[in-house]
């Protein structure tokens, strides 16, 4: 599995998952307005605490310089959602880590945020489902 834009449904070469919703129009959408001047870096680059330290402790490279600062390769954050998972989710990285947690926890929603450790830029970059739904046995 791979988190680079290039790896979307509808992008040359890319492997979509099923079910994934990519974020990449918004995504444009905010660069252009940040670079116009209608918003300002305190709009854009707010990314929390936590997820800078995911980031920084757990990111995959992103393949992308960050498009706010210019100076730093953007890294990769996934996270995992599911009712056996905590309240807070799951931070996983790779395909093996999330067939790990979708054993344990059934179907879980991921997310994958896109983050700049320089100047905090962040952007929820695509979600999915993963893993099976459970079934009652009775």
């Amino acid at each position: 599995m791979s988190f680079r834009p290039d790896a979307v449904r509808g992008a040359p070469g890319g492997a979509a998952l099923p079910g994934q919703i990519d974020y990449r129009m918004a995504r444009n959408f905010v660069i252009k307005e940040f670079h116009r001047g209608r918003l300002s870096r305190l709009d854009v680059c707010d990314a929390h605490p936590e997820l800078l330290r995911a980031a920084r402790g757990m990111g995959t490279p992103g393949g992308q310089q960050c498009p706010i600062c210019e100076e730093l390769e953007l890294v990769h954050v996934a996270y995992a959602f599911g009712s056996h998972l905590p309240p807070g989710g799951a931070a996983f990285q790779g395909a093996a880590e999330l067939a790990k947690l979708t054993r344990r926890a059934g179907e879980v929603a991921c997310y994958v945020v896109e983050v700049c450790t320089g100047c905090s830029w962040n952007h929820l970059a695509r979600t999915y489902v993963a893993g099976r739904r459970r079934t009652r046995s009775g």
